[in-house]
């Protein structure tokens, strides 16, 4: 079985790690898992799983606490599954750098099409010199984007704000995170820049801005390109 394949659960719950690895293992994943967020930092370091589902309600350090140290260094999928359903705490693990958000108790159907998505999403290879989305492409070397044949005029935030969704397709990014990256830490409450580069961005990529199809907006969240 090849490293794509092994999922990390990071989960107090004896029954959620016991239903997960039925699941997860008669649908062909490798499964390890922690019942703390200490020994689940120690397993995702030794084990360098292709993706993990993380709760926060651990017992020793809040799952929050542990998102943001695994993405001091771990770069693949991180889906989230707690009971925890208020807005607040969504946002903050999407700003924390979660891939996804699955409240419990949930369905297996729908964690499964999840972590299809996540897999998809960590497939990207994110050092591609050209990535392409249905009719778009996007240089990266030579900073020019295509909408079938035609080159788009953008101008180098447009350009950069592409860039990100296009990376990061299929995934919802919070307007925090968005900022971060394209703006710089001192504009993350600045959701207005935003607003206006997005609407520009979605006027030279979509066939009708007033209905788009390719960067959809997540209401109160930020926004998902694609998927």
């Amino acid at each position: 079985m090849n490293e794509i394949d092994t999922i990390l659960i990071i989960d107090d719950e004896i029954q959620i790690r016991r239903l997960l690895e039925i699941t997860l293992s008669a649908n062909g994943f490798n499964v390890i898992h922690s019942m703390n967020g200490k020994d689940g930092l120690v397993d995702a370091a030794t084990h360098n799983p292709s993706i993990i589902i993380l709760d926060l309600g651990l017992p020793d350090i809040d799952g929050q606490a542990i998102l943001k140290r695994l993405r001091e260094w771990y770069s693949r999928p991180i889906i989230i599954l707690s009971v925890r359903n208020s807005e607040d705490d969504i946002i903050t693990a999407l700003d924390n750098g979660a891939n996804d958000y699955i409240t419990k108790p949930f369905r297996s159907g729908e964690l499964l099409a999840r972590i299809r998505v996540a897999k998809r999403f960590s497939e990207i290879n994110q050092n591609e010199p050209v990535l392409e989305f249905e009719n778009l492409s996007v240089d990266f070397i030579n900073h020019i984007a295509r909408k079938g044949d035609e080159i788009l005029k953008l101008t180098s935030t447009e350009f950069s704000l592409l860039s990100l969704f296009v990376k990061n397709r299929g995934r919802v990014l919070t307007h925090k995170f968005i900022l971060r990256q394209v703006w710089g830490f001192g504009y993350v409450d600045q959701t207005q820049y935003l607003r206006v580069f997005v609407a520009q961005l979605r006027k030279k990529i979509e066939k009708n801005p007033s209905k788009p199809e390719l960067l959809i907006t997540e209401s109160g969240i930020g926004y998902r390109f694609g998927e």
